[in-house]
């Protein structure tokens, strides 16, 4: 298996808050999040591992639009282990985010290959766009995977950004590969939703 796509067994949460509310940290991997970035507040975090010599290779965190809280999900309230939850996250039309922060370095071709075993039978055009994003990556640099009006996915990668990719189809399947029926790894499914009960008001 793949790197970023291998199965692990690891607990992605509860996770730590600092007194002051303005950092998260990933327990495992000790790697901080900002509690809030822009209008989005962090939903939870997790950390991706090497199968069998449980080599940390990402923390991730996810962020979602405040007012997504208060209008499409707030219909889950009470409800935010469901499928039906999942399904709004991962594909409703608000602003959200996922931050990789990688803990170890790839290279490129262990990270593209990767995604293009997570995100098989997609587009091929915007599938081959958005595995050239990512070339050899280093520890402590990180990659943001944003979710734009009507399904744009706008990528940065160490910092650099990338030319939106405009497929809907495409977004949605990029979310689920944490987030959908059948994630990399179901713990870091339930970590990065860790905080919906909180935060569905």
């Amino acid at each position: 298996m793949r790197l970023v796509a291998a199965t692990v067994v690891l607990s992605s949460f509860p996770f730590a808050v600092a007194a002051d509310a303005q950092d998260v940290t990933e327990p495992k991997s000790g790697v901080k999040f900002a509690a809030h970035v822009d209008d989005m507040s962090l939903l939870g975090v997790g950390l991706r591992t090497k199968t069998m010599l449980h080599v940390k290779v990402y923390a991730i965190g996810l962020y979602v639009a405040d007012s997504a809280f208060s209008g499409p999900l707030a219909v889950h309230k009470g409800k935010t282990g469901t499928p039906a939850f999942y399904h709004d996250l991962v594909g409703g039309d608000f602003g959200k985010q996922i931050v990789m922060k990688f803990t170890r370095d790839l290279s490129a071709s262990q990270i593209q290959d990767a995604f293009r075993e997570t995100l098989a039978n997609t587009a091929k055009s915007s599938l081959d766009q958005f595995v050239g994003f990512f070339g050899d990556i280093k520890t402590g640099q990180e990659a943001v995977l944003r979710w734009a009006p009507g399904g744009t996915l706008e990528v940065t990668v160490a910092g650099a950004g990338k030319t939106p990719i405009k497929d809907k189809a495409f977004a949605t399947r990029v979310f689920a590969i944490w987030l959908g029926e059948s994630p990399i790894q179901e713990d870091i499914k339930k970590g990065l939703v860790a905080q919906a009960a909180d935060l569905i008001k």
